[in-house]
């Protein structure tokens, strides 16, 4: 049982990398800094800092928010779908 939750948790920690990738590619596409970023979102830049280096993780709220300044459907932030290329 403790093996299975273990490997439970490396496949959700592998899926969340995924996520806070397309987080940081949508950023990069939109075209914004950190800071510009933050500033849409009412937040410190910090708070995208700590999202992409994958220190905080994002609520389903949060995750609406970013959606709406990053300009992007919710589902583009689906791990299970590997990230595009960004040029």
């Amino acid at each position: 049982m403790v093996a299975r939750a273990l490997n439970r948790r490396s496949s959700y920690k592998k899926q969340y990398q995924a996520f806070v990738t397309k987080l940081y590619l949508a950023r990069l596409e939109t075209g914004l800094t950190q800071s510009e970023a933050a500033k849409r979102l009412q937040q410190p830049q910090q708070f995208i800092s700590r999202i992409e280096h994958g220190q905080r993780r994002v609520d389903v709220i949060e995750l609406l928010h970013i959606a709406k300044v990053y300009g992007k459907p919710i589902t583009y932030f689906d791990p299970s779908h590997p990230p595009k290329p960004f040029p």
